[in-house]
């Protein structure tokens, strides 16, 4: 029930020309999630879970007020074209919704208190109607996206040089490439389309690999390989292809969008764009490393990650060494 009211209110959203419709379909979309994200019953997932509302909640009430305020200076509540201040505000809300950079410090928290599958959803199927507030708007703010789209890019891969957990790899992950889709999208909406498309597609089959192998930290994954070494190696595919390099499917977005960025009088920005994305190459190319490179010596059935691991020995307590030191010592004959 809850997939299928997800589903409908982003078809809501996206097929709606009108503020309040669209913003009517965004809360249901934010309700339809809440119980998705909070089944644990963790602190860690209630705590998740609150973020994730109070953030959306936000962005949908800027939304609401966006609305108004277009209402109020032009008479009409269509999207298509809103004035200059209502499109700075929406632009602002639907970025806080999507979690790119500067509004993006929630998301790694979210996903990380969630499970592997609900973190799916949200990196893919939560970012369909934000964008396409975006779409519908005919005139959205071109500077706000470009400068904002560069910074995604660039916090999503420096942020995520330091993380060993999978689920926070992957949201900065998810920053970086929306990034990348809000650049294209001041450009080519069918290009951001496919962005989109290659995006999903590929963190799909991301989350799908970990989930299989129940894989939540770096360590992990370096004793994945003995329980299904064809899904590790097309997991090694898969982590290139996000890194975008050639000649995997990942690539040829980001070539087409450094190929507009060319086309266009920004050189500077499409070079900087290109050097953003080799942190992000770097975290790809580490997980890829333990995943398939450090093969382990042996296949094993078992589904405990903590095989390979040495016991560790007991630490000596203070009563344990003053029991050692009284003990009696016993004559050797």
């Amino acid at each position: 029930i809850l997939i299928s009211s997800l589903s409908t209110s982003t078809i809501i959203t996206m097929t709606s020309h009108h503020w309040l419709l669209a913003w009517l379909g965004l809360e249901l979309n934010t309700l339809s999630i809440l119980p998705i994200t909070m089944k644990l019953h963790h602190p860690r997932a209630t705590e998740a879970t609150m973020k994730y509302f109070l953030v959306q909640a936000l962005a949908a009430a800027m939304i609401l007020f966006a609305g108004t305020l277009n209402a109020w200076q032009t008479g009409l509540w269509t999207i298509t074209n809103p004035g200059p201040t209502t499109a700075a505000i929406v632009t602002m809300a639907v970025l806080m919704k999507l979690g790119a950079a500067p509004t993006h410090l929630w998301y790694p928290d979210v996903l990380q208190g969630t499970t592997l599958n609900t973190a799916l959803l949200v990196s893919t199927w939560q970012k369909l109607a934000p964008l396409a507030l975006l779409y519908m708007m005919t005139n959205p703010p071109t500077n706000l996206l470009l400068l904002t789209g560069l910074l995604s890019a660039l916090l999503g891969g420096w942020a995520g040089l330091n993380q060993t957990q999978t689920r926070k790899i992957m949201a900065h992950s998810s920053i970086a490439h929306m990034g990348w889709m809000l650049i294209a999208l001041t450009m080519n909406p069918q290009l951001t389309t496919l962005t989109l498309m290659t995006y999903m597609i590929m963190t799909t089959a991301m989350f799908s690999t970990l989930n299989a192998s129940t894989t939540k930290t770096i360590s992990d994954m370096g004793t994945a390989w003995s329980m299904s070494p064809t899904t590790m190696t097309l997991a090694l595919l898969t982590l290139t292809s996000l890194g975008g390099l050639p000649p995997l499917t990942g690539f040829m977005p980001k070539l087409l969008i450094l190929n507009e960025l060319t086309m266009k009088p920004l050189l500077p920005l499409a070079t900087t764009l290109a050097l953003a994305s080799l942190p992000s190459l770097f975290f790809y190319i580490r997980m890829a490393y333990t995943t398939t490179l450090t093969t382990p010596p042996n296949t094993t059935n078992t589904e405990h990650k903590w095989r390979f691991k040495p016991p560790l020995a007991p630490t000596p307590t203070p009563m344990m060494t003053l029991a050692l030191l009284l003990m009696p010592m016993t004559p050797i004959l």
